[in-house]
């Protein structure tokens, strides 16, 4: 077997890895910040409205951005309108339900008679489901209004007819298609029926519900962690209610109907609490629907009448045996609040794949007050090093709450217990292959970096042996142990070092490894490299090389194969590049440069000398204003323009200076003009005067 030492260390380093922990923790901070994100923005709908506020009200998020000031106007303008659909105005009372927008009674009163005198009219699951919504939402928030269903029996055998015998239902009597997505609808539907009767329900219809609900569970999928959900298959028009929804609308009608009925809905705890493991394993959605499902949904399983789910979290999988780090557990509702009084236990802790497995009984963990934490103090003395199994237990302590609580009985968590490991009794030697004396030996220090160097022809053999034992002594049987051959042309060859009760030990007969070798001889280096998940001092360690005298290839023996390539050599440095420029031209003397320098600067000289030779003064320089600004804006102009000739004598380019000159031109000539017309304008009335 061959492998490079980049896929071996890649390999070990993922042994190292800590496995996952099945339990979801409970809703938190990331939770609550993933919310502000994701409803930033002004919901186009008041269902979307409804859904980001309820999302802000469950988590307590004060700050609510996507409130605007049309938020209220549109629930006064939905619920104003005798026109609007059913849908907007049930969200327009959710809506007001939480912002407390001013709603006049009067309006209340009026789409309470409406939908009074039309429930029993409607003529699907849907508009049933609205009506009574509405009214059971206008009970809440306007009690001085009669909302009370003289034919609650008949609304209710309404729904029920719709039912199915898998406890599923039907979206109207002219749909044969059952769906589990309506079920939860219409659970939601009868519940609000029973708080708005004038006279107390049939209770055999209850009953007759009750059953419905405990066949619709039979239908409920599990994961393998526990997680329990509903899988809806059926689609409705053209859309498709997913697992998500579905499961979220069976739990908001169950809890629903559990709240108004007094009789008890047999579904198991352990179904309860699945039903929050499948919830919280989603983790953080990234769509606003799939987050408001979720959220919501949670809160109903926290304040439901069946029970309350109660989820049982570990800050770490892995623990040290050299660090001394306590064990922790901490127990929470879904939403993370604090958990009512109980006890948690360590029923067992087993070793998992070995003999002689360690089990612990019994053992109550210690509860700090101030952090909310169950805490095992110190391991006890008979867990060694490896992964085990611990089975946590709650207990609820007497409570004068009346309140039912699932905690999911025993608790079973795989946990890494990590330690040291000793290695000891290294040795390496070369054996004769004929009587097996021991012609090399050399004890070996796995711990330093000391190196051995060995030789041996194709009729001898190498043994290496070495042992491993737990910080309790016992032999210790690591995930990996194998030894690398590497020859100077970089071609390796791993072996697996095996175990014969309480030694590791590996023998290389070379005469029978000379084809494997492909006859090469020369320095081979000795590696070996021990992981483990649990092995706090993993290695992989050079022991040293040996040189192999082996026989000449014949003709048809194998060749070995090219040298691996470095993957990563193309992003290495390159070759390096070397350029001669060419020599410098020969320049003029120095003194040389500084006369033609002086002869430039001539005429320059000869101009100002001209100038007093002329007598120039500033007695013509024009007085007025107009004429005055002019005269200063062309003398400006000529000395931008030699200050131009400068700059392209000591860094500007041709293009740039003929650019700019053109620019400099055109001004100063426009300013010339208007001077040079001032002054033979003034010339020329001194004349005729």
């Amino acid at each position: 077997m061959a492998t490079t030492a980049v896929g071996a260390a890649a390999f070990l380093l993922l042994l190292l890895l800590p496995f996952s922990f099945s339990i979801s923790p409970p809703i938190s901070d990331s939770h609550r910040s993933a919310a502000s994100n994701l409803f930033t923005q002004v919901s186009p709908s008041l269902e979307d409205s409804y859904e980001a506020l309820r999302v802000f009200e469950i988590l307590s998020i004060q700050k609510k951005p996507i409130v605007t000031k049309d938020t209220c106007q549109k629930v006064l303008e939905n619920l104003g309108s005798s026109s609007s659909p059913l849908k907007d105005a049930f969200y327009a009372l959710k809506v007001n339900g939480i912002l407390k927008c001013k709603v006049d009674a009067a309006i209340f009163k009026d789409i309470a008679s409406r939908l009074k005198a039309t429930v029993n009219d409607a003529s699907n699951l849907l508009d049933i489901y609205y009506s009574v919504g509405i009214l059971v939402l206008i009970k809440d928030q306007a009690s001085n209004v009669d909302v009370l269903l003289t034919d609650a029996n008949g609304v209710f055998h309404s729904i029920k007819a719709l039912s199915q015998s898998d406890g599923k239902w039907r979206y109207s009597s002219n749909n044969p298609e059952s769906s589990i997505h309506a079920a939860g609808l219409a659970l939601e539907a009868l519940a609000g029926v029973v708080s708005l009767a004038s006279s107390e329900i049939d209770q055999s219809k209850v009953s007759i519900v009750n059953n419905g609900i405990v066949k619709l569970f039979d239908s409920i999928e599990k994961y393998d962690d526990g997680a329990f959900y509903f899988d809806e298959k059926t689609v409705r028009g053209s859309e498709h209610q997913g697992s998500l929804s579905a499961t979220s609308s069976v739990v908001r009608g169950v809890t629903a109907f559990a709240a108004v009925t007094s009789g008890k809905i047999n579904v198991p705890r352990d179904t309860i609490l699945g039903l929050a493991k499948f919830f919280l394993g989603i983790g953080i959605p990234g769509d606003a629907k799939d987050f408001f499902h979720q959220v919501e949904s949670l809160s109903f399983l926290e304040s439901n009448r069946i029970s309350i789910p109660l989820i049982l979290s570990l800050p770490e999988t892995v623990y040290s045996l050299t660090k001394k780090g306590q064990l922790k557990v901490k127990v929470n509702t879904v939403l993370g609040s604090a958990a009512p009084p109980l006890t948690v236990k360590l029923v067992r802790a087993s070793s998992t794949g070995a003999k002689d497995s360690a089990i612990i009984e019994s053992k109550e963990l210690q509860y700090d007050q101030k952090s909310g934490f169950h805490f095992l103090d110190s391991f006890p003395n008979n867990v060694d090093v490896g992964t085990y199994v611990f089975v946590f237990e709650i207990v609820l302590q007497d409570s004068e709450s009346d309140k039912v609580y699932a905690t999911g009985g025993q608790i079973h968590v795989p946990i890494y217990i990590t330690g040291i490991i000793k290695v000891g009794s290294a040795e390496i030697a070369v054996l004769d292959s004929d009587l097996g004396n021991v012609e090399t030996h050399k004890t070996l220090d796995l711990a330093g970096n000391d190196v051995v160097s060995l030789s041996a022809t194709h009729l001898q053999k190498l043994r290496l042996s070495f042992q491993l034992e737990t910080p309790h002594g016992r032999v210790f049987k690591p995930h990996q142990a194998f030894l690398t051959l590497r020859h100077e042309t970089k071609i390796e060859h791993v072996f697996l070092v095996g175990n014969t009760g309480k030694k590791f030990e590996i023998k290389f007969d070379f005469l029978g490894l000379v084809e494997k070798l492909f006859y090469l001889s020369g320095k081979y280096d000795i590696e070996l490299t021990v992981g483990d998940a649990v092995m706090e001092n993993s290695f992989s360690r050079l022991l040293g090389h040996v040189e192999l005298d082996l026989p000449e290839a014949p003709e048809k023996a194998a060749r070995p194969p090219a040298p691996p390539v470095d993957p990563y050599s193309r992003y290495g440095p390159k070759a390096e590049i070397n350029h001669i420029f060419r020599a410098p031209e020969k320049r003029p003397p120095q003194k040389l440069s500084l006369v033609f320098l002086g002869l430039i600067l001539l005429p320059f000289i000869g101009f100002l000398v001209g100038l007093l030779r002329l007598g120039v003064n500033l007695k013509n320089f024009p007085g007025s204003t107009v004429p005055a600004t002019f005269a200063t804006l062309f003398h400006l102009g000529l000395a931008a323009i030699l200050l131009l000739y400068v700059l392209f004598w000591l860094k500007l380019d041709l293009f740039t200076t003929l650019k700019t000159l053109g620019l400099l031109g055109a001004f100063t000539m426009i300013v010339g003009h208007r001077i040079l017309s001032h002054l033979a304008s003034t010339s020329a009335k001194l004349k005729s005067a």
